[in-house]
């Protein structure tokens, strides 16, 4: 972490759009497989799969381990600070301050994802002073090319990112955000 980069609060709890964002806790480490665990996500996320319980401890010591270092705030998208529905995350990257998500299988179809970017990217813009926000993903991706779209992020006119993940070529396109 740098010296000009600020730590992330302790705790965070980000409301808006209907959705309450919150800190992934202990009790829903039992709820995180069947978001997470679903082809789908294996396929366009760099999510493990299977997604099971151990994963789900996992991804829950990394979230508090990431947002000690003040890197990432991986937060969960809940409608009520109650069941969690999916995850939306802020990471700080050298390539700028990137959001990222995913939504359970079973509550695709509400824009949860859409409603997440916009509270994410809000914070960022109001409580990190960033300038703009960036969202990586493939063309082919129509879901988050729709979210990117329905959130008002444009394509930047950037270099593609190429790399592999799990086996998988991917090429991701950056869309970018600019504080209003």
């Amino acid at each position: 972490m740098s010296s000009t980069t600020s730590p992330f609060p302790d705790r965070i709890e980000l409301t808006g759009e209907g959705l309450v964002l919150r800190d992934w806790t202990e009790g829903d480490v039992a709820a995180m497989p069947d978001l997470f665990d679903h082809p789908d996500t294996a396929y366009w996320t760099p999510l493990v799969s299977p997604f099971d319980e151990a994963a789900a401890r996992a991804r829950l010591d990394k979230a508090r381990q990431l947002r000690a270092q003040g890197t990432t705030i991986m937060l969960a998208i809940t409608t009520d600070g109650g069941a969690p529905l999916g995850e939306v995350m802020l990471r700080r990257a050298p390539e700028g301050t990137e959001l990222g998500y995913a939504v359970g299988p079973a509550h695709r179809g509400q824009a949860l994802a859409a409603r997440a970017v916009r509270v994410m990217a809000a914070y960022a813009f109001e409580e990190l002073d960033v300038e703009s926000v960036i969202l990586e993903l493939e063309a082919e991706n129509s879901a988050s090319v729709a979210v990117a779209t329905a959130t008002g992020f444009s394509l930047l006119d950037v270099p593609l990112i190429e790399g592999e993940e799990k086996g998988r070529p991917y090429v991701l396109q950056t869309w970018g955000l600019n504080r209003p």
